[in-house]
């Protein structure tokens, strides 16, 4: 066997294709293009937190936190805070949901946005290499690259905006106590919302 090949056959055994994001270990490295045409990479924001946020603008359950004011209000508390908040559209060409660059623009200023950057994630790789199954989803990054939340946005799976007052919001208490120095007391929950509209694979 040639020593290039068994390199090659190493390295492809090293990093399996299906593995899966894990809360307290490094978050899987990414590169994606924003709606503005700029190419964002985890790597970028070593020593911020990131948030990311997966998102379908025609989903009933994305609906209820933008129309309510609730994701722009956690993406505004949290950069005002140095926080990175990338949200990610994975949805395909052709699919529920997906944006060109001047539709994903056109829909954040009609809802106000706060977030730090739209990436557009047409090939889903972003998504696959989450695990990404719903929108929203969420994740929080700590600066030292390791995932320390994922999950659902809040304690209450629903559609109803009235149930958002009396849920727990995850991701900001998350990064209340990663800003206190502590472990996140709730590092999972489970996801709910409208499944994300990859591609075929």
């Amino acid at each position: 066997m040639k020593p290039m090949f068994l390199f090659a056959l190493l390295c492809t055994v090293a990093t399996p294709l299906s593995a899966k994001p894990v809360v307290g270990e490094p978050a899987p490295a990414f590169s994606a293009i924003d709606s503005h045409g700029k190419t964002h990479a985890l790597a970028d924001y070593a020593g911020k937190t990131v948030v990311l946020e997966w998102s379908n603008p025609e989903c009933p359950f994305v609906r209820k936190h933008y129309g309510a004011g609730n994701l722009q209000k956690q993406q505004g508390d949290a950069t005002a805070h140095g926080v990175v908040w990338l949200t990610v559209n994975s949805g395909a060409p052709g699919k529920q949901g997906h944006f060109d660059a001047a539709g994903a623009n056109a829909w954040i200023a009609k809802v106000g946005s706060k977030a730090s950057a739209y990436l557009i994630d047409g090939d889903g790789r972003v998504g696959h290499a989450y695990d990404a199954k719903t929108t929203p989803h969420l994740y929080v990054i700590d600066g030292g690259g390791v995932l320390r939340y994922m999950g659902g946005i809040d304690s209450i799976q629903s559609a109803d905006p009235d149930d958002i007052e009396k849920a727990t919001q995850y991701v900001p208490q998350a990064l209340a106590e990663l800003a206190a120095g502590k472990a996140v007391s709730a590092p999972t929950s489970e996801p709910y919302g409208c499944s994300v509209k990859y591609g075929a694979p």
